[in-house]
């Protein structure tokens, strides 16, 4: 029968009949196919033998609305140099390249196929917001300030300010701290480059505001004084409503994806400055802007006119000019906590001996609170240090508290360039070398915090247990790696997994390069033990559980008088708990290794056992 022979023997008898001589209608007939399939089997046999009656793919060979293979290749190539890029952009930067419309949806795909892209459900608003904007440049600036940058381990603040119509990021200065006058400064400077807006909308922040200061409330903080002396209506958003000024909030979220978390700690400054001009010139002129229909910012905006850039500040602003070297400013006058009796060299001799971007030293006298003030930052160092003297190594970022020639402890600076222009001013040295460098990371570090009552310090906001024991003492917490050791009185108390990732160590308040290993008690017995294949370890009559992945190493074991701290190797330290007092009588491995023994499994030793 036919249809028991595979449809190659099929095609293949109607090929050997005709050649045998039998017509091709008839052949044809035989075997249910036109004329034209018996030609083609025919040809393809002729051409390919045996292979070629096999079946083959309908797909066709082309396509007419197939993507070319060189525009889908230019498509994976621009997703790998801007990860950020979305279709909606990639398809813009097509376009403007030269390679030709192609719509949105292929660009998805094309992701998708190609392993760039994470299918995902598109997430839709729970909450109808009403859309506005206005209808020409400079109406209505909206400026905020955000805290996500770092140089070293100092976290700094970045003013920053985007003109509603045309989203064209008009600020974004650096400061060391988000006061009143550096942000006011950084606004000034703003409006001296580009002009005075009619309106300014921002939150409710006390740097903005004084509608919520305290007792004295309301009041006209700078801010406000510097918008009614120009012209500018203020306007701010109810409280905690942060989609008000959604499009400066949308402006931090790029920043932080395109610029801050790729980047990580700066090294100075100057370096972060810089790197943030770089991106606001990326932003405004070379990154297409969806919601302007893929315009670029800076074909939207457009500043007052030079005849119109009169701008009315207070004598006592300052504005801060980056490029420009800036002469220390006169000396206000001296907070109480500082009334100690320092020798003043001449003001003239400090001007010369410094300049932004050095540190410089000071010397002062705790006073009876143990808390006092430098150039504007409060340094809490306790009554216990009353009447003291304290030498400080101050920069923009790192301040350094030296006792009787020994650091004492390392704080974040929140002094901008201008205090430090002051301190020079009343009488601040030139520093030399800092006691300690900034940490690197891959290296161990550490940071000291106070245990609450309930056995919890904070660690970048979150509260972490170390134990109940050490509630209200000061401990050490030394990070390396994945791992975290609680030094308490200078004594390992127990290690942990890390609740903080390797590239977050900087961020830790008070983060510092470790100085040491971690230290053993002195009282603690040593003693050895191979690890058995169950992963357990006998030691003083008690089993030890180190884990089956540690099988057959030796390991080292710190005895005390209530824990085991078991060393596996010089990343891995665990701390485990004793339950009984008996003594520890072996201390090294034995020498020799014990063979198992092995069942005879013969006939002969069976039938022996048998018997």
């Amino acid at each position: 029968m036919l249809w028991e022979l595979s449809v190659v023997e099929q095609r293949y008898r109607a090929v050997l009949e005709v050649r045998a001589g039998v017509p091709v209608v008839e052949v044809a007939e035989r075997y249910g196919v036109r004329r034209e399939t018996v030609h083609r089997w025919l040809r393809r046999f002729a051409e390919e033998g045996l292979a070629g009656l096999e079946d083959r793919s309908h797909r066709p060979r082309e396509h007419p609305w197939r993507l070319p293979a060189e525009v889908e290749a230019r498509i994976c190539e621009l997703r790998r140099r801007h990860p950020r890029w979305g279709p909606r952009t990639l398809v813009f930067e097509l376009e403007r390249r030269g390679a030709g419309r192609v719509s949105r949806s292929t660009v998805y795909r094309t992701l998708v196929r190609n392993g760039l892209i994470e299918p995902a459900q598109r997430k839709r608003s729970r909450a109808s917001y009403r859309r506005w904007e206005r209808p020409g440049s400079m109406q209505l600036w909206q400026i905020d300030v955000t805290a996500s940058i770092f140089v070293g381990t100092a976290e700094l603040k970045i003013v920053t300010g985007i003109d509603d119509h045309s989203r064209f990021c008009v600020m974004a200065t650096i400061v060391a701290r988000a006061t009143a006058r550096p942000v006011c400064s950084a606004f000034a400077e703003a409006m001296r480059t580009y002009g005075v807006p009619d309106e300014v909308l921002t939150d409710n922040g006390k740097v903005f505001t004084g509608r919520y200061g305290k007792p004295f409330s309301p009041r006209e903080v700078l801010f406000d004084r510097i918008c009614r002396e120009n012209g500018i209506t203020h306007r701010l958003t109810r409280v905690r409503s942060p989609t008000t000024t959604g499009k400066i909030e949308r402006l931090h979220q790029t920043l932080q994806q395109e610029l801050l978390v790729p980047h990580g700690p700066f090294d100075s400054i100057e370096e972060a400055q810089a790197e943030l001009d770089a991106w606001r010139r990326t932003y405004n002129c070379d990154r297409p802007h969806q919601a302007l229909g893929m315009a670029f910012p800076t074909t939207r905006f457009k500043p007052a006119p030079s005849d119109e850039l009169d701008l009315t500040l207070p004598p006592d602003l300052e504005i801060v000019d980056h490029d420009a070297p800036m002469a220390a400013p006169v000396a206000p006058a001296v907070e109480a906590d500082d009334q100690v009796d320092v020798v003043e060299p001449a003001k003239d001799e400090v001007v010369e001996a410094w300049a932004p971007g050095m540190a410089l030293e000071v010397d002062r006298v705790v006073p009876p609170s143990g808390n006092l003030w430098l150039g504007g930052q409060q340094i809490w160092l306790g009554p216990r240090l009353a009447g003291r003297l304290v030498r400080f190594w101050v920069d923009e970022t790192r301040v350094h508290i030296i006792l009787d020639g020994a650091r004492l402890k390392t704080l974040p600076s929140r002094l901008s360039v201008v205090d430090l222009g002051r301190l020079a001013a009343k009488g601040a040295q030139p520093a030399g070398p800092a006691p300690i460098s900034a940490p690197t990371s891959g290296n161990a570090m550490e940071v000291d915090r106070l245990v609450n009552g309930v056995g919890l310090v904070g660690l970048l906001g979150a509260q972490h247990y170390v134990g109940f024991e050490l509630a209200g003492r000061m401990i050490t917490l030394r990070f390396e790696g994945q791992l975290m050791a609680v030094v308490a009185d200078g004594e390992l108390v127990r290690t942990m997994p890390s609740p903080v990732a390797a590239k977050d160590h900087h961020r830790l308040r008070g983060a510092r390069a470790a100085t040491a290993e971690v230290p053993l008690p002195a009282e603690a017995v040593i003693v050895q033990r191979r690890v058995s294949t169950r992963g357990s370890v006998m030691v003083a009559n008690q089993r030890v559980q180190v884990g089956l992945a540690h099988a057959g190493k030796t390991i080292t074991i710190a005895v005390e008088a209530a824990v085991f701290r078991v060393i596996v190797d010089p990343a891995l330290t665990l701390v485990i708990a004793r339950t009984g007092t008996d003594e520890v009588h072996r201390y090294k491995v034995n020498a020799v290794e014990r063979t198992p023994r092995v069942r005879d499994t013969s006939t002969e030793a069976n039938a022996l056992r048998v018997k």
